[in-house]
């Protein structure tokens, strides 16, 4: 059984490091995989995980990949799980770049707001505590937190370019020489990016694959969907080889896994298809009730993400209400859902 930190080695000059799942009840923090990959003379970090003994895996995968003079940090969005130890970006000796999305740069700054909103919107789901307890109560098992050094800047800093990868064209930023693929992909959370290997043909979903519904307060349901199809398309037609996630425990390789993606999609509109039988024809629909039959239909088609419990699954059910029409007819947490009239 994979356990923290172990390494997987992809081939000489990149290595995969697991992360584990969460388990809150035992102060274990969910960490997710990072990539360690070496594009010449420059080593390559994609996201950083958190805790010291990831933080120990990760320096040693990077003596696995070749000799490097120079590195270049990725964050692919700003989550606690993927940005605790960033500021190893300060250690590496060697001169560093360090990028991470804009519009992740608030929950960076300060995750307990951004958490504290997320879990305002569950507020009448179920017997959670309130939002600040269940945030701090959350955040606290992810220690130590660092997730900016010294170099750290935006990706928005540079210019945007047109980036072609096979027959899809993405938006993003290429780094070492056209090696590095930086994709604008903005689906789990507001900034969210993939990256793309282009020698070991390895693409990175990181989060978007979490789960057939997005949780996140500013997750797009729409952005995850689409940036699925067309990984999918690259896996399908040999533009990318690979594929490694944030919280899948493997590699997975071009058939395989352009169908657990394509399962993913599946999953998607069945889930929606569920929640309009759940809503029923234009009622008034009680949140708690809905949670409970929409929970039920993601366990029964295993969508409820890397992570799934309660909390995950009452962020899902949110979301899954506002997919469909539907809006709270007042700011009580307790007040029933209904789709607004049309004059």
């Amino acid at each position: 059984m994979a356990a923290l930190g172990d390494l997987v080695g992809i081939d000489d000059r990149t290595v995969l490091v697991l992360g584990q799942e969460l388990d809150v009840e035992h102060g274990r923090p969910d960490v997710a995989n990072a990539l360690v990959h070496r594009a010449g003379d420059t080593l390559v970090l994609v996201d950083t995980g958190v805790t010291e003994p990831f933080r120990a895996a990760l320096r040693e995968a990077t003596g696995r990949v070749g000799s490097w003079s120079r590195a270049l940090v990725l964050t692919t969005h700003g989550h606690v799980d993927h940005v605790g130890n960033n500021d190893l970006a300060d250690e590496l000796g060697v001169p560093v770049e360090h990028y991470v999305p804009a519009p992740d740069l608030d929950q960076m700054r300060d995750p307990a707001s951004y958490w504290v909103r997320s879990f305002e919107r569950i507020g009448g789901l179920g017997s959670l505590p309130a939002p600040p307890v269940l945030a701090d109560t959350l955040l606290s098992v992810f220690r130590p937190m660092r997730p900016f050094g010294a170099t750290t800047r935006t990706f928005e800093e540079l210019p945007l370019e047109v980036v072609r990868i096979g027959s899809v064209r993405f938006t993003g930023w290429t780094f070492a020489d056209g090696a590095v693929r930086v994709l604008r992909s903005q689906g789990h959370t507001a900034g969210h990016v993939i990256v793309h290997l282009r020698d070991c043909g390895v693409l990175h979903l990181s989060d978007e694959g979490n789960g057939a519904c997005g949780a996140m307060a500013d997750a797009d349901q729409l952005k995850i969907q689409t940036v699925l199809g067309a990984v999918a398309l690259l896996l399908e037609e040999g533009s990318a080889g690979l594929l490694t996630d944030g919280h899948t425990f493997a590699v997975r390789r071009g058939p395989e896994a352009a169908a657990d993606l394509d399962g993913l999609l599946e999953q998607a509109t069945a889930l929606q298809a569920a929640a309009l039988r759940l809503a029923g024809e234009g009622r008034e629909v009680r949140a708690a009730d809905f949670a409970s039959g929409y929970a039920e239909a993601a366990a029964a088609l295993g969508g409820g993400g890397a992570n799934p419990n309660a909390m995950f699954t009452a962020m899902m059910t949110v979301n899954a209400l506002h997919e469909i029409g539907l809006r709270p007819e007042s700011a009580d947490p307790d007040a029933p859902w209904s789709r607004p009239g049309l004059r």
